[in-house]
C-alpha cells in the first residue's frame, strides 16, 4: 500500500526522508532529480539509483550529469563506522604482522576453549583480526562495497548493530558446530555474509524490477560460490558463514516488518540487531 499520501512526517526536518514514503529517513538520493528515496524506492542503475519516475524508459538516449553523480555518493562522513572499521582492521593487522602487539592480538582470536572458559567477547573481536593479504583484502573490500549504502540507509547505530550481531553470529555458529577443541578462527567473514544477507532480502523484496531481479540472480549466485569455496579451500570456517548470513537475513527481514514507515526505525532497528548480539551471547554461556 502507497504511503504517498501520508501525513506529514514526525521526522525532524534536517533528517531526510523518502519522498513517496515521508516517515522513512532516509541518505539516498535520486542520481537523476536529486529527489531523497528510500531503498524500496530505489532503482539500481548503471549510474548508482534512480527513483521510480526517473527510472522509466522514456527515449532510446538520456543524458546524464556526470557532477550530479558525484554528489550522490556516500562518504566516509556519512557513513563512519564502515570507514572505521576498515581502518580498524588494517591497523591491527599491520600490528599482527610485525609483532608490535602480539598479546593484544591474541586476545581477539576466536578460541573455543577459551570460550568455554567465558571469555565470549571473542566471538566478535575475532572479526578484527585476519590471517593473511587476501584474507582481509577480500574482506574489506567486500565491506566497502556493500557497507557504506546500507550504512546511510538504515543509520548508523543500526549498521553498526547488525554489522556486530552478524559476527557474533558467525562465531557462535562456529563455536556450538566445531566444540572447543576446534582450532582458533579471525576473519569478519560472519559479518561480511551478514552483508549478503541483508542485500540479498532488499534484492528479494525489489525483484519485481527488472535491476532488483538481475541484482537477486547475482547475489544468489555470489553467495552459493562463497558458500561452495570450503570444499575447495581448507581451513575456511564456513560455519561463521552460515551464522553470518542466517543473522544478516533475519536482521533485514525484522527490520522490514518491524521498523519500515516508523519516525523511530533507527532505534527500533538498533534495538532489533542487539537482540541479536545477546542472543549470541546467550548462546555461547549457556551451551
Amino acid at each position: 500500500m502507497s504511503d504517498e499520501h501520508a501525513h506529514e512526517s514526525t521526522v525532524p526536518a534536517a533528517q531526510p526522508v523518502c519522498y513517496r514514503h515521508p516517515t522513512v529517513p532516509t541518505g539516498l538520493s535520486c542520481n537523476e532529480c536529486g529527489r531523497p528515496i528510500c531503498v524500496e524506492c530505489s532503482h539500481d542503475a548503471v549510474v548508482g539509483q534512480k527513483c521510480p519516475e526517473c527510472a522509466k524508459p522514456i527515449g532510446r538516449n538520456r543524458v546524464i550529469d556526470g557532477r550530479r553523480v558525484v554528489r550522490s555518493q556516500v562518504t566516509w562522513q556519512d557513513t563512519p563506522f564502515t570507514f572505521g572499521m576498515i581502518a580498524a582492521v588494517v591497523g591491527i593487522y599491520v600490528l599482527d604482522t610485525t609483532g608490535a602487539a602480539q598479546e593484544f592480538v591474541n586476545n581477539l582470536v576466536q578460541i573455543n576453549f577459551f570460550i568455554d572458559g567465558g571469555e565470549w567477547w571473542r566471538i566478535f573481536t575475532a572479526a578484527l583480526v585476519h590471517g593473511g593479504l587476501i584474507h582481509i583484502f577480500f574482506n574489506m573490500y567486500i565491506l566497502y562495497l556493500l557497507g557504506p549504502r546500507l550504512e546511510s540507509q538504515v543509520g548508523t547505530p543500526a549498521f553498526a548493530a547488525m554489522y556486530v550481531a552478524c559476527a557474533g553470529a558467525g562465531g557462535a555458529a562456529y563455536f556450538v558446530m566445531t566444540g572447543v577443541t576446534a582450532p582458533g578462527a579471525v576473519g569478519a567473514s560472519g559479518a561480511i555474509f551478514g552483508l549478503f544477507g541483508a542485500w540479498l532480502f532488499v534484492y528479494w523484496k525489489i525483484r519485481h524490477t527488472p535491476a532488483g531481479r538481475a541484482a537477486f540472480n547475482q547475489f544468489g549466485v555470489l553467495i552459493l560460490i562463497n558458500l561452495a569455496l570450503p570444499f575447495i579451500i581448507p581451513n575456511i570456517a564456513w560455519q561463521a558463514h552460515l551464522g553470518g548470513l542466517g543473522a544478516g537475513l533475519a536482521i533485514a527481514w525484522l527490520w522490514s516488518q518491524f521498523a519500515r514507515g516508523r519516525p523511530n526505525a533507527v532505534a527500533i532497528r538498533t534495538a532489533i540487531a542487539t537482540l541479536f548480539i545477546v542472543a549470541s551471547v546467550i548462546v555461547v554461556l549457556t551451551l
